[in-house]
């Protein structure tokens, strides 16, 4: 069974660090494959524009040519994937500032979509409604605690993988869902001039 690759390099990691391309692989996780015309109608983007992207995922390594369909040349994300490591041991120098840009650029695109879904909220069944929570939380940690934590997040949504790919395990009434977390500690105070 193959395992996700770690990338330390930090131009494959600056090459997702763009809003377009974090909105395909998004698009491709969730269908499986895509023309380039089926993900500018999705992203919002021209097909220029989207081929122009989908191209640099593919150098990268992000993503893949699949099977041909008659004159169709979808793409899909490369199997099993991959995570990023800027760990000081064993990164490759500026990994941990592509890491910071592209950690930056999530949290923005997250939460501009959960103020999106907010929004819009008044016209969910109240079903939906009552399954949403935004919360935060402040605790006392160490490191390893926090290490812990994360993986246990990480844990959480793994109940419902395979579903993207294969619509037959998604139960009746299924909608996709998405989960914005982030677990770190506060920022140490500043030091006064």
């Amino acid at each position: 069974m193959d395992t996700p690759s770690t990338i330390s390099d930090p131009e494959r990691i600056r090459a997702l660090a763009h809003p377009v391309r974090l909105e395909l692989l998004d698009h491709l996780r969730d269908v499986d494959e895509a023309t380039a015309t089926e993900c500018a109608a999705r992203v919002g983007e021209s097909v220029a524009s989207c081929s122009f992207h989908l191209r640099i995922l593919e150098k990268y390594g992000y993503i893949e040519r699949a099977q041909q369909r008659g004159r169709e040349k979808p793409w899909r994300v490369r199997r099993p994937g991959s995570s990023l490591d800027a760990r000081p041991d064993r990164a490759v120098p500026g990994s941990l500032h592509a890491v910071q840009e592209l950690a930056a650029l999530t949290v923005t695109r997250e939460a501009d979509r959960v103020a999106r879904y907010l929004a819009q909220a008044s016209e969910e069944p109240d079903e939906w409604l009552q399954a949403v929570t935004v919360s935060t939380a402040g605790f006392w940690a160490t490191a390893a605690e926090l290490r812990e934590l994360s993986q246990e997040v990480h844990d959480l949504v793994q109940r419902f993988s395979g579903r993207s790919a294969d619509p037959a395990l998604r139960p009746e009434g299924a909608r996709h869902a998405r989960l914005f977390a982030t677990v770190n500690p506060d920022p140490a105070p500043r030091q006064e001039d």
